[in-house]
């Protein structure tokens, strides 16, 4: 061992560990690569050109972590889907600007470097990195022995994406009577996992046993079958896999949807990622201030796993759509006459779409979001 690598063992830092994740982690970022990338992986900064075609190009960036569903992962020894939850959270937020994702770096604490599962994790965020057309150009892995457990994990990531000035979005272009588009999430996405695991432990939940069990228990055998019949995806699934469903990456399909409205003759107002906060914390970002939304509930299914928690926990409805994503992962602001065809549009991509809502004017004391079954 060389003297580098015996100061390192003596503070727990295992240096052949990190060498040898950055090996097996190659292929995967590799895969992201954009013909605009410079470079590759080894170098203390990573460059990216931007794209060709720009008039007066904008760069947009966020960051974002996907919080405490991390402790299901690691409490299912299950690493390869939360690195997708990861890039959503930011590549979808910089997709609501209007803007293309571009690029994109990830930061990995651990308390002991497992080469293997650190490896699963970034393969994760290269997935997330496919399905949002941005590059993985770089990363950091930190091990923080006597800092964290030796099994425990955190993830952060960075979007940076490219926009045309004059076609960002801000939310003031939308109008009063402009129609709300609810495009449908995954499941719990990444948000709420603080009250998921406080519920979990409440009524000692086993996140291995079959998710169809756990609803019957919670509802009657006869609803937790016609709840899989619209969710065939889980019929074989445990709970934990539920749980862990990663986030849907809405970003390659909103840029698709606006170019098609575009030509033909409408454009996309506004978006809204539906994150923390829930709807009534995040639809009225994509709105000016003197302007309001109005949803009806009833014109888009809640998926079980959210309809579970609310019974476990004995949560109304309303307040799981302000906790969790209620079932919507995004929200389009379009022209009202536009909103058929952009929930067409969704729909032939693969994702559930449904006009949800309109926008209307603020209320009386400024309220900015409200509820109305049977409103549309």
């Amino acid at each position: 061992m060389t003297d580098r690598r015996a100061a390192y063992a003596r503070s727990g830092v295992d240096v052949a560990a990190g060498e040898r994740a950055v090996e097996l982690m190659k292929a995967s970022v590799a895969s992201t690569r954009r013909p605009e990338v410079l470079g590759g992986l080894g170098g203390f900064g990573s460059a990216i050109a931007i794209p060709p075609g720009f008039r007066e190009p904008v760069i947009v960036s966020s960051t974002d972590g996907v919080g405490t569903k991390t402790a299901i992962a690691w409490a299912l020894g299950r690493y390869d889907t939360i690195g997708v939850d990861l890039v959503a959270m930011c590549a979808d937020d910089v997709v609501c600007t209007g803007a293309e994702p571009l690029a994109f770096l990830d930061y990995v604490a651990v308390g002991r470097l497992d080469p293997l599962n650190v490896a699963e994790l970034v393969a994760g965020v290269a997935e997330g990195c496919r399905q949002a057309g941005c590059a993985l150009v770089g990363g950091e892995t930190a091990e923080h022995p006597g800092l964290m457990e030796p099994n425990e994990f955190d993830l952060a990531g960075f979007c940076i994406g490219v926009g045309e000035r004059d076609r960002l979005l801000d939310g003031s272009a939308a109008r009063a009577g402009d129609a709300i588009v609810g495009l449908g999430s995954s499941g719990l996405h990444a948000n709420g996992f603080s009250l998921v695991r406080a519920i979990l432990a409440q009524h000692d939940l086993d996140l291995h046993e079959p998710y169809q069990a756990v609803l019957g228990r919670a509802h009657g055998d006869a609803r937790a079958d016609a709840a899989l019949v619209s969710e065939p995806e889980h019929s074989l699934a445990t709970l934990g896999e539920v749980l862990l469903a990663p986030t849907r990456i809405y970003a390659r399909d909103l840029l698709a949807i606006r170019e098609a409205l575009v030509i033909a003759g409408s454009d996309v107002r506004s978006m809204a990622h539906i994150t923390g906060g829930g709807l009534p914390g995040n639809v009225p970002r994509a709105l000016p201030r003197h302007l309001g939304a109005r949803l009806d509930p009833t014109t888009w299914p809640m998926p079980s796993v959210m309809r579970l928690l609310g019974a476990l926990g004995a949560i109304e409805d309303d307040e799981l759509r302000a906790t969790f994503n209620g079932g919507l992962g995004m929200i389009v602001v379009v022209p009202a006459d536009a909103a058929d065809q952009a929930v067409l549009l969704a729909r032939e991509r693969g994702v559930p779409a449904w006009v949800v809502g309109e926008v209307v004017e603020a209320g009386p004391a400024g309220e900015r979001y409200a509820e109305e079954a049977g409103s549309r």
